[in-house]
């Protein structure tokens, strides 16, 4: 199979629809249109992509060899007992068959298991997910080039569906099935729980005054910089603050003024950067017997808290 000869379809037009739609179709790849509960939203994304609306799901299944199902993560399994249905000889209508086709998802927590039925019926499933925050339907397919993709599914076609991130330039990452939930937590700490941390921040400084307007100014280029030495270094490069320097005193203070609940999640986090604190002068050949006896009461104190 030559993924420029495949015919691409989607199942829902929601963000994640309109950008890989946009995406794809600006990369070369062949898109042939979208099907929609919402027929405005179809259209919508057809208009969006230069593609075609399918008033029936049948139809779209027919004309395209890989179907995309962007639809929310509680309505991917429905969608596919539907296109399931439609193989069977108890429709009214003729059956359709699957025999080959592909079916990617793109959720991050659920895997390509959710798509059993329809590999009994001879299709076979994957779930393509990105790594990335597509918050805009009509603007984000300009940024998802950045973006680091994992794939995972059928043995039968994998290499196949690899290729249309390496048509498209995007790095991406095979994983396993069954790894998929701790996948997909792995991907909220970095993303989701990033944005509750900075919040917490934010409301920290507006006890001391800032407004919430003030707080997003003092905080941003910090996050920022911060975000930018993390791509141009590593992890423990990028470390710095009281725990790197093993500042048990001022981490003391820290907890001292901060709420419990606020104090926790604080000594929790503090509690993995002395780990990376750890790997950073650990390795040398002899730590300082100073240093190394701050780092021991910085523990003794986060812990307590935890």
């Amino acid at each position: 199979m030559d993924i420029r000869k495949s015919v691409i379809g989607f199942i829902g037009a929601g963000r994640v629809g309109f950008t890989l739609g946009r995406y794809f179709k600006e990369n070369g790849l062949s898109v042939a249109g979208y099907y929609s509960k919402t027929h405005e939203h179809a259209y919508a994304a057809a208009q969006f992509t230069d593609s075609k609306v399918f008033d029936k799901l049948r139809d779209l299944i027919m004309q395209c060899d890989i179907i995309f199902i962007t639809v929310s993560d509680g309505a991917i399994e429905t969608v596919a007992d539907e296109i399931y249905n439609l193989t069977s000889e108890k429709n009214d209508c003729e059956s359709i068959s699957i025999k080959n086709k592909i079916f990617c998802h793109c959720s991050g927590a659920l895997s390509s298991a959710v798509f059993f039925n329809l590999e009994q019926a001879g299709g076979y499933g994957y779930s393509i997910h990105p790594m990335f925050a597509i918050n805009d339907r009509e603007q984000s397919y300009k940024e998802i080039s950045k973006a680091f993709f994992t794939i995972e599914g059928n043995k039968e076609y994998l290499k196949f569906v690899s290729s249309i991130m390496e048509e498209l330039g995007n790095e991406y990452q095979i994983i396993d099935g069954d790894k998929k939930t701790l996948y997909h937590s792995a991907a909220v700490m970095g993303s989701n729980l990033v944005i509750g941390l900075f919040d917490m921040a934010a409301n920290t400084l507006r006890q001391c005054g800032f407004s919430e307007e003030g707080s997003m100014k003092a905080l941003l280029p910090l996050f920022i910089n911060n975000a930018l030495n993390l791509e141009k270094t590593s992890v423990t490069k990028a470390l710095t603050g009281p725990v790197d320097r093993g500042d048990y005193r001022t981490v003391q203070k820290h907890l001292d003024v901060l709420d419990e609940k606020s104090a926790k999640v604080y000594s929790m986090l503090s509690l993995q950067l002395l780990k990376i604190a750890g790997c950073k002068y650990g390795n040398e050949a002899v730590m300082d017997s100073e240093k190394k006896a701050d780092y021991e009461k910085l523990e003794k104190i986060l812990k307590d808290i935890v």
